[in-house]
């Protein structure tokens, strides 16, 4: 099993379909923040000789929503799920999952995104809080033809959005991949939700919730309070090791990898969004100096904040 990031997956697309990358990437994507784009199975079957749909198993680094309409064969962590006909299917970074197609016949639409596209300031949610993205459940759904069709009508909305010219699309685009996500949870088993009051769930509820509460920064006055795992563990009255170990647990990260996930989402939001000067930025996330945000953020990005600033346009 390997690690697949949003590159490699646009690598092994353009492969498969004899294209280049930036032949399926929008045109605008560099101006957004994360990442987002949706595809019609049709026409990627249509480019593809041999092997149309099969999708190894891997733990991908976004999230994938599938419209599912053929036979299948979904492995899905230590589960196995046969689809005869209709699914609505969820993938997350949480959980490696495989995809076996059992006959040619197949069709419906999939979007790719990453928890940069649904950050809270932009969407209202915490990606790993939602109940349909947490760990131990199976968030594939069998659908009837009429719910199929009613989803294939949320997809075709997206593909008309994205080729728009529409200044806010992405803004819509949010809320129609939050529909989806909805409709999903209005699909699970009532019981799914009541696991969530265990008392591991509630702090790691309770972290992601505290550490949301810091942003967004609204202005270079404005500076975040916590900024270390120590901080956070202070503020639940929890010990850094336990909350430590409960984050993994449920969401496969650590508190650190949480805390520096969640300051790199708003240092890019403040670089492409705001005239506001690099130290300015980095003074409002908590570092001390101009010379440990730019190390920080190379380390986790590969990239300097003024590159990344300049992507902008």
């Amino acid at each position: 099993m390997k690690t697949v990031t949003v590159e490699d997956f646009y690598k092994d697309a353009a492969g498969r379909t004899n294209s280049t990358v930036g032949d399926l990437l929008p045109a605008d994507i560099n101006n957004q923040i994360g990442h987002f784009n949706v595809f019609n199975l049709t026409d990627i079957i249509a480019k593809i000789k041999k092997d149309p749909t099969h999708v190894p198993y891997n733990r991908r680094l976004y999230y994938k929503i599938n419209l599912v309409r053929g036979r299948n064969i979904a492995e899905y962590a230590d589960k196995v799920i046969n689809i005869e006909k209709n699914a609505l299917v969820f993938g997350t970074p949480k959980i490696p999952y495989s995809w076996k197609p059992q006959s040619m016949d197949q069709s419906g639409y999939f979007c790719i995104f990453t928890d940069a596209f649904l950050v809270q300031s932009k969407s209202g949610v915490v990606l790993d809080a939602l109940p349909i993205f947490s760990p131990g459940g199976c968030p594939v759904f069998m659908l009837t033809d009429e719910q199929a069709d009613e989803i294939t009508l949320i997809f075709k909305k997206m593909q008309h959005e994205i080729a728009s010219d529409y200044l806010y699309k992405y803004d819509l685009i949010r809320n129609y991949v939050l529909e989806l996500i909805h409709y999903g949870q209005k699909l699970q088993p009532f019981t799914n939700y009541n696991n969530s009051h265990n008392a591991s769930a509630r702090v790691s509820s309770l972290f992601i919730e505290l550490l949301e509460r810091q942003f967004p920064i609204a202005s270079p006055d404005q500076r975040i309070l916590l900024r270390t795992a120590k901080d956070y563990a202070d503020r639940l009255a929890v010990h850094s090791n336990h909350l430590n170990k409960v984050l993994k647990e449920s969401t496969g990260k650590t508190t650190t990898e949480h805390i520096a996930g969640r300051l790199i989402q708003e240092a890019r939001i403040l670089l492409k969004q705001t005239d506001w000067n690099i130290s300015e930025i980095a003074y409002s996330l908590g570092f001390g100096q101009l010379s440990h945000f730019s190390n920080f953020f190379k380390k986790q990005t590969s990239l300097s904040p003024i590159e990344v600033r300049n992507l902008v346009g």
